[in-house]
């Protein structure tokens, strides 16, 4: 890329980091919540600081986010030493209840909407799980995926870093958590502050699920929330115009790729909902299909910063993808990294998008009418990552984003990421760099429909 490319390119960057400041002045995101909303006090996350290490720079030259879908620590994690992982769960009824082996190809699915946020949680007293289930359905909720299927994942959270305190920012599904996960925020900018709270619908037939982001069709439309009051606003096409940290990698000339399934619409291709990435010359960081990043690594291509999105439904972890392949994916992108000359310079982070509908018992701390919502796993797998080790700080999504700001010295998105904490607790950046040991999984195969075969739309 020349100079003349690369200057323009960080002028366009500017842009949008300016953009929050002038659009946030006087206007706190979060700041206004009703009397009826517990705000958490500021609780000194660590920093970079805490541990007598600068900013810049770091050993970490390149970060990869791997997200998959739908699952909380009690479904998933069962077993990790040291984390905080229930083996009950509370119903409707006040009963207590023993969660019981569910194969992660599961042949349904679970309600996962901000309704369904709004039910699991009912007040904080954490037992709507099961409510409004069928009565043959009642215990689908209270399940954990056996050892058998997901050994892999329990080697990375006790070889590595596993945290039991993070939660997914947002109260809802797969559409606005993407979102967070760029921006530190699903709101509808430049219309409205509010936030997208849920999955987009056809507007012509409201329960009706519909394409997400620029390229979907006129009649799909996302619904919006006031985090502030509450109080639902406008329903708005989705496609949006905020900064995102791409942005702030832009301005530093960082590189960065966005490994999808495919182009175009879809729940979990964030950015192809934000209007300037979508329509601009940083749609070339889109990559598909999401194995892509395979050879990247091996042919010495990897970016600063990478999100990795599944190569298919079947590799997500999704329930109702009739599919045990999630961990065999993930395992194919850690060993790719820990075989490559890129391991002793990269930090991984793995996590799932939201809960999934799946009981958890941990009582998330409640900012406003939309964050937090409820834990969801991650693993932090790198040279650097302490051994064996169980984080109970408070993470959300954007303490991802903000480790990357505070490792490439970005600045700040000025959202969600400010009150993160930076993850340093997950990390000894004063060891010697670990020796990689092969994740031992399934091999990755993907099929022939992994390019053609369709995206999820899930259900409220």
């Amino acid at each position: 890329m020349s100079n003349r490319e690369t200057g323009q390119r960080g002028t366009r960057a500017m842009k949008y980091i300016l953009l929050p400041i002038l659009l946030l002045s006087g206007i706190a995101l979060g700041a206004c919540a009703s009397p009826a909303t517990q705000v958490a006090p500021s609780s000194g996350q660590p920093a970079f600081e805490k541990f007598g290490i600068a900013p810049s720079p770091l050993p970490i030259k390149h970060v990869i986010i791997i997200v998959q879908e739908n699952r909380t620590p009690d479904n998933l994690f069962q077993g990790v030493p040291g984390a905080d992982i229930s083996k009950t769960g509370k119903n409707s009824e006040g009963q207590i209840v023993k969660l019981h082996p569910i194969s992660l190809a599961a042949p349904w699915d679970l309600s996962h909407g901000r309704g369904a946020f709004i039910m699991d949680y009912d007040g904080g007293k954490m037992d709507g799980w099961n409510d409004k289930l069928p009565a043959q359905f009642q215990n689908r909720p209270f399940g954990y995926v056996p050892r058998s299927q997901n050994q892999p994942y329990y080697d990375m959270a006790t070889q590595y870093a596993f945290a039991d305190r993070m939660f997914q920012t947002q109260q809802a599904g797969s559409f606005p958590a993407h979102q967070y996960l760029v921006s530190g925020t699903s709101s509808a900018l430049p219309v409205t502050y509010d936030s997208a709270s849920n999955n987009p619908y056809d507007s012509r037939s409201p329960y009706t699920p519909a394409p997400a982001g620029c390229d979907a069709p006129s009649y799909s439309v996302v619904p919006t929330l006031s985090r502030e009051t509450g109080k639902a606003g406008r329903n708005l096409f989705p496609c949006f115009d905020r900064p995102a940290l791409s942005d702030l990698l832009d301005a530093r000339n960082l590189s960065w790729r966005y490994y999808e399934h495919r182009l175009g619409t879809g729940l979990w291709y964030a950015f192809d909902a934000i209007k300037h990435v979508r329509y601009g010359p940083d749609y070339a960081n889109v990559t598909s299909p999401s194995q892509t990043i395979l050879k990247d690594i091996s042919g010495g291509n990897l970016a600063s910063l990478s999100w990795v999105m599944p190569p298919a439904e079947e590799f997500s972890d999704h329930p109702d993808s009739r599919s045990t392949m999630g961990p065999a994916w993930v395992s194919a992108v850690v060993n790719a990294v820990g075989r490559s000359p890129y391991w002793d310079s990269t930090a991984i982070f793995i996590t799932w998008d939201d809960w999934g509908g799946w009981y958890d018992h941990v009582k998330p701390t409640i900012y406003n009418h939309f964050e937090l919502g409820f834990r969801v796993p991650l693993v932090v797998v790198s040279a650097y990552a302490r051994k064996d080790y169980v984080s109970h700080n408070e993470h959300e999504f954007g303490s991802i984003l903000r480790f990357a700001e505070r490792n490439f010295d970005l600045g700040s998105l000025h959202t969600t990421d400010q009150r993160s904490d930076d993850l340093t607790d997950m990390f000894d950046f004063r060891q010697q760099p670990r020796r990689f040991v092969r994740i031992k999984a399934p091999p990755f195969h993907p099929g022939p429909d992994t390019l053609t075969g369709p995206d999820r739309s899930d259900p409220e």
